[in-house]
């Protein structure tokens, strides 16, 4: 099992990223959550199967279809199995 944080930037605010993120994260069975910074950036914390979470870094490193993604940053944290679903916060 494994848990990361990660900070996106670029056109990642105002383009259904959060919403779009979660029906992956859903998909992939993954839990956590996804939140909107100040800065402009989106952090997710992402907790599951090692498989389904390097899924979701490859599907954040993307986005939706109106995202452009300049930069991602992935923090490897220690799992904590602390979720029971993938929210939007």
């Amino acid at each position: 099992m494994k848990r990361v944080r990660i900070y996106v930037s670029g056109q990642v605010q105002g383009v259904f990223y959060r919403a779009n993120a979660q029906k992956e994260a859903e998909r992939l069975k993954v839990t956590g959550y996804i939140r909107n910074l100040q800065d402009g950036r989106v952090e997710a914390l992402i907790e599951g199967e090692d498989l389904c979470v390097n899924k979701m870094i490859q599907w954040c490193e993307v986005g939706p279809k109106y995202a452009r993604v300049d930069k991602v940053e992935v923090i490897n944290e220690q799992y904590k199995g602390e979720f029971k679903e993938f929210l939007i916060r």
